[in-house]
Formats: structure tokens, sequence, C-alpha cells
């Protein structure tokens, strides 16, 4: 029976259902405790902070939205839906039976954390579930949850696991019955082919020489359907292979994603794009050592064991030959694994590079075709082409050497074992028949062996990639998970820095801030201006907590900002930056990042204040209009006010804007301000400009140079000052001018 928790309160149904699927998996959770923001059912992302509850626990999760066809034929059950506005888990179907197509006459068992354990009728499911019919379709909200090998382990040591060729198994043994399937097919496979040499030897030492036609007729019927059967066990296999190896290749890659996206920024900003994709390549060798060399491995020890058992009962002297040719030629595979390490080192760098120059040449063709640089930017990738043809050339060297000595052992041996097979049926030790068998045996043993070898080189490969992907697993998180993290805000929203100092990661010795004390009033606008370089939006960064300050602390009201978790402030936070990226997706998704069904309101209310919706009813599709990569096809005014948009769409408590208006004329900028003016009452608001226009009617304007406060008070008050902010007006008017 499907166990079962029942929750102690309404907000309490998620924490329940995670208890009872991990219960399910064999791990009790008894003192899990609710997440936070389960009361959110009906939100548009109603499984955010669920899923952010089952990954701590070790759980591999997606929320989708799918028919009920899908959900039961295609979905991992159990699993968490949306019903009736709570979570409940459906854990099983019931279908009736030679009807398996017939949903509509399909029982779904359900545990819900109120109610019990439940069975409900299509029809009885479907009024519960959340559905709604864009195409006449029902689609309900479901959360996929799986166990990772972490599940399994306890809080501590999950936090301090490495990511090892242990833990790489483990990934294996979730599919016990499928492997259990694999070993029974390399075993029957083993047992076909140990049979067809002695059908080969009956052939020459009973048909040929008693010339019985009829007897080779039958020994050939039995070789054909040994050879069919052997083949349907194949196909059977590489099915289940590819089975387990999407399911892996999924949960190895997402971990290894989910954990990229929990790194810092710091992490980003210092590394090569092309470093961080070719760790993605790490996880292929990983896959492929994982689900097609463990299962061809075990079938070629088998077969060793097998093999060579049969082959010393015909010849002991021949199988020793075997063995001590077998033992040399792996000796001599073994001596090349160093120098594969120190080539597969090599070759990741070139590449590393060589991806990083072809995203670069891509992304910033249109410099490079304004600078007349194409010739030279061909030369440099043309020099990572030598450098990895050099690298290459070195590994190519090593193999060829490797498989030189491999085939004069390999095929001494196999002269040897000719001659002596030759020799014993010439002093009639065995017959024709039988040497026939030992070449057989012979060639069914130089397979396994080589397989054995490639093992041995699978084996260094993906270990070198878990040492490359140990490199990211060991970096901390951007924020760690512990019960200190405040998942509300303060009802005060003002913020306030105290002799906050700031150095960017690696070059510790430069300090872009020095010594910011400052106070941003609740409910006001404050706007920083200075000269470029001045740390305006070093600043900025540091109040989104994309950096910590090296000195000096962060308040939001008197809660310190180190101790508000990223995803509560930012959830709280509208931000337009000089760096606003545009996804390659719709207008609608590009606004409402983040949301399946944007909210329709919101979304008018976020284009009219960004003076966008003009531009957007021109297109034919209007919001589904598909924009290309970082905006491809919209003037950077366009793509601001976009940005613009995105921002208020959140409806956020803290509004931060980084130039926004730099690249509007003068009417856009005009109407866009006089909707913001209106938009931004009540917010706390921090605006970073150069334009008179945009800060003149802040509250308080702060003013920076090389890193520190100079001045700060109203427009009025710092243009009666005639200081630094009035040199900074003098000279924009005169540049206006």
């Amino acid at each position: 029976m499907f166990p079962f928790y029942k929750q102690q309160h309404a907000a309490d149904c998620g924490s329940a259902c995670l208890k009872m699927i991990a219960k399910h998996y064999g791990r009790p959770c008894a003192g899990l405790k609710a997440a936070p923001a389960e009361q959110a059912a009906s939100q548009q992302n109603p499984f955010n902070s669920l899923s952010k509850t089952a990954e701590e626990m070790g759980f591999q999760t997606l929320g989708v939205k799918m028919s009920f066809c899908r959900l039961a034929t295609e979905a991992t059950i159990p699993c968490i839906v949306q019903w009736e506005q709570r979570f409940v888990v459906v854990y099983g179907f019931r279908k009736p039976r030679f009807r398996n197509q017939d949903h509509a006459r399909t029982t779904v068992l359900v545990a819900d954390p109120a109610l019990g354990l439940l069975t409900y009728s299509y029809e009885e499911f479907l009024a519960g579930w959340l559905v709604d019919r864009p195409v006449g379709v029902s689609q309900g909200q479901v959360l996929l949850l799986e166990p990772t090998p972490e599940f399994y382990l306890d809080k501590e040591l999950r936090e301090d696991q490495q990511v090892g060729m242990k833990q790489a198994f483990s990934y294996l043994l979730k599919y016990k019955k499928l492997l259990w399937q694999l070993l029974f097919g390399i075993v029957v496979g083993c047992g076909f082919q140990l049979i067809l040499p002695f059908l080969a030897q009956a052939v020459v030492d009973v048909g040929v020489n008693t010339h019985n036609l009829s007897f080779v007729y039958l020994i050939l019927i039995a070789q054909v359907t040994l050879l069919v059967s052997q083949n349907v066990v194949d196909f059977v296999r590489g099915w289940i292979i590819l089975h387990i190896s999407a399911r892996i290749n999924v949960l190895v890659l997402s971990g290894f994603l989910s954990k990229l996206l929990r790194l810092p920024v710091s992490f980003f900003d210092v590394r090569q794009l092309g470093d961080i994709m070719q760790r993605f390549h790490d996880h292929e060798r990983i896959e492929v050592f994982l689900t097609n060399t463990p299962q061809s491995t075990l079938f070629s020890a088998l077969s060793i064991v097998v093999f060579g058992t049969v082959l010393c009962i015909y010849d002991s002297t021949i199988f020793f030959v075997f063995l001590v040719g077998t033992a040399l030629y792996v000796l001599w595979a073994i001596m090349f694994l160093k120098r594969r390490r120190e080539i597969d080192a090599l070759r990741f760098k070139a590449q590393a590079r060589n991806q990083s120059s072809i995203i670069q040449l891509v992304q910033g063709i249109k410099e490079i075709k304004l600078a007349n640089s194409e010739r030279q930017k061909r030369w440099e990738w043309e020099k990572i082409q030598a450098s990895l043809f050099k690298i290459n050339h070195e590994g190519l060297a090593a193999v060829q050497y490797q498989k030189a000595g491999a085939v004069i052992i390999n095929e001494g041996k196999n002269i040897l074992i000719t001659f002596l097979a030759a020799k014993a049926v010439i002093n009639g030790h065995i017959t024709l028949g039988a040497m026939l068998t030992v070449q057989y045996i012979l060639g069914q043993l130089n397979k396994p062996v080589e397989q054995i070898i490639l093992f041995t080189q699978t084996w260094q490969d993906a270990q070198i990639s878990m040492e490359r992907l140990n490199e990211i697993h060991h970096l901390d998180d951007e924020e760690t998970s512990n019960d200190f993290s405040l998942q509300q805000l303060p009802a005060e929203h003002s913020v306030s820095l105290k002799n906050v100092d700031f150095a960017y990661p690696g070059s510790e010795a430069r300090l872009v801030l020095c010594g910011i004390s400052l106070h941003i009033p609740a409910g006001k606008t404050t706007a920083i201006v200075g000269a470029s370089g001045s740390g305006k939006t070093t600043l900025l960064k540091l109040l989104l907590k994309f950096y910590q300050p090296t000195h000096g602390k962060i308040q939001v009201g008197h809660v310190n900002l180190a101790q508000i978790s990223q995803e509560a402030w930012r959830r709280e936070c509208g931000v337009v930056t000089q760096e606003g990226f545009i996804f390659s997706d719709t207008i609608a998704r590009n606004i409402a990042v983040g949301e399946e069904q944007p909210d329709a309101n919101r979304l008018m209310q976020a284009v009219h204040i960004a003076n966008i919706q003009p531009y957007i009813e021109s297109l034919p599709l209007g919001f589904n209009t598909q924009i290309g990569t970082d905006g491809s096809g919209m003037s950077q005014g366009q793509r601001q006010r976009l940005l613009i948009a995105r921002a208020v769409y959140k409806d956020p408590a803290f509004l931060f804007l980084d130039e926004a208006t730099n690249a509007l004329d003068t009417q856009n900028e005009t109407a866009i301000l006089h909707n913001l003016e209106q938009f931004m009452r009540h917010r706390t608001v921090v605006v970073v400009a150069h334009r008179l226009s945009t800060v003149r009617s802040a509250d308080n304007i702060i003013v920076m140079n090389q890193g520190s406060i100079v001045e700060q008070g109203t427009h009025d008050s710092l243009i009666a000052q005639q200081g630094y902010y009035f040199s900074l007006v003098k000279n924009q008017l005169e540049l206006d001018a």
C-alpha cells in the first residue's frame, strides 16, 4: 500500500506529499518542514517552492503541463499534481483490461494529504485537476520527481559528496529490474555463442567425415536458429540500453546544470563559455561509459571465462600461451594510460578555446566587419586549429604506437597457437574439427580482450571527466541551504550601506568601492550619478546580491541583506541593466520570464508603461511574435523598452534602473518617465543614469567619483553647491548644446 501522511494544516499539503513520496522510495522524512510559499498553489509557477525543497532532499524535479493521456502513459509515478487549489500525489492508475487506450475508463489512485488514499474516475479527476484548454486538450500542472543518488545520503554526507565513479554507478542501480533483464540477455547471448563452435565441430567431424548431408542440414538449421535468437536478444538489449542511457543522460546533465545555475555571477564573469560547454561533453563520456561499457564488458568477461575454460579443456598448452599473450597485451595497453591522460587535458583546454573562439566569431560578427578584422580573427581561429592539430597528432601517435605493439603481441600469439593446434592434429591429439573449433574460440576470445582494454580506457576517460566536473561541484553555491535565510522581506523597505568596500575577485588589491555609506529611504527615488568607472553599476550589483561586499554590510530595514535568501530578495526586485538579455522566445514570455501563462492584465500594464504597446500591436502575431537571439531584429530602443516592461511586469517592491533610457529618443523617454513616475510611487527606487532628465526629479541624488561618494542631495541643492555634480550637469548641457 502506498504510504500516507496527513497534513497538519492547509499550507502543509506540499510537505506531506513529499513525505509520502520519500517514504515510497525508502527514505522517511518525518522532520520535513513546510515550504514557505506552499499556500500559493494558484500562482503561475505553483511548484517553485515545492520543487526547491524536493531538490534539497535529493530529488530531480520537473514542473510541466501535460494532458491526462501523457500523465497516464509517460509520467514518472508517483508524481505531485495541483488539484483543487492544493497538492496531491498521483501514485497509480487502473485501466480496463484489453482497453489500454481507453483513458475515459481509467481510474486514478490519489493520495490526498487532507482526505486520505482515494480513487477517482477519469471525470472526477479532471473536474478537480486545474486544467486549461488552449486547443481543446485538457492540461494540468504536474511535478515529476525522481530520486538521485544523493537522495539516499544524509544531508551532511550529501553536502560533502564528490562526484565519483561510485556515485556514477549508483545512477545505474536505480534501474535494477532492467539491469537484471540485461544480465539475463548477456548470459543467454553468451550461451548462444558457446554452442556455435561445437556445432561447427560437429559439421566437420560428423557430417563431413561420415558424408551425412542430412546431419549437415540439421546443424545448419540449428545455427540459423541460434543466430536469429541471438539477434533478437541483442535487439531487446539495445532498446533496454537506450532507455537507461536516455534517463541517465538527463539525470547527470540536469544535475550539472542545476549546479551551474546555483553558482554566483562571479563564476561566469571569470570563466570562458567554451570551458563550460566542454564540460557538457564530459557528461557524454560518462553516459557512454555507464550505459554501453559495463554491459559489453560483462559480456566480454563471461565470454573469456566460458571460452577460456573450453580452450583449457581442449588443450592446456594452447590456453597457457593465450593467457601469457593476453597478459602482455593488457600490460602494453596500460603503459599508455598516463600519456592518454596528459593528451586529454591538453585537448580539453584547446577545445575550450576553440568553442569560445567560434562563439565570439558568431556573436561579434557585426563588430568584426565594422573593424575590418575578418582576416585577423580567422588567423586567430586558425592558430587554435593548429594547436588542436598538434595535440591530435600526439594523440594519434600514442594510439598507433599502442596498436602496433598490440598487433605484434596479438598476432604473434595467434600464429603460435595455430602452430600448436596444427601440430596437435598431426600428432593425433585432437581432430581437425576440434582445431577449427579452437580457432573459432580464439577469435571469440580476442574480441573480449580488446573490449577489456577499451573498458580500461573508457574508465580512465570517465574518471578524468568526473575530476573536471568535481571542479564545478566543489564550488560554493551562490546561496547555501540553511535554516537561517529569511524567505520574507522585512516590512521596512529602506536600504542602508555602512562602510562598504568592494573589489572584484582576482583583483583584490584594487578597490572599486571604498567606504560607501548611504541610506536609500523606502518609497522614495534615489539616483546615483557620476563619470564612467566611478562604481555606479558595481554598487547596483551589490544591491542585487550578485556580489558580497569585501567589507561593511548592506541592510534592508534592520536586517542584513546577506541573511535574506536570493530568491526572496530578487522576487521583489525589478531590474533594468545595461547588459539586459533578450531570450529567443515570444515577446510575452520575454516580458513574463519564467511564467508559462503570463497574466494578461499585468502584461498590458507593463507594455503601456514601457510605451512599447504600439510596436507590439503592429506585429502580425502581437505578443506571440518570436524574437531572435538576444533581440535580433529589434532596435536598441525597442530592446530597452522590452526590458523596462519586464521589470514593471514583476510588480516589485524595489526597482533598480541602470541607464534604463539611454537608448531612447526624447519622445519615448518623456512618455516612459511620465508613466514610470506613477508606477514608482510608494516603491523603493534606485536609478543609475547620466542624463539630467532622468535624475533631476529624484528625492535624493548620490554623486560618485572613483568609487566614493563625494556629494548627495536634491538636484537644486547640488546645483547651488556648484561642486562636482554642478560640473557634470554643466558639461552635459554644453554637449547637448
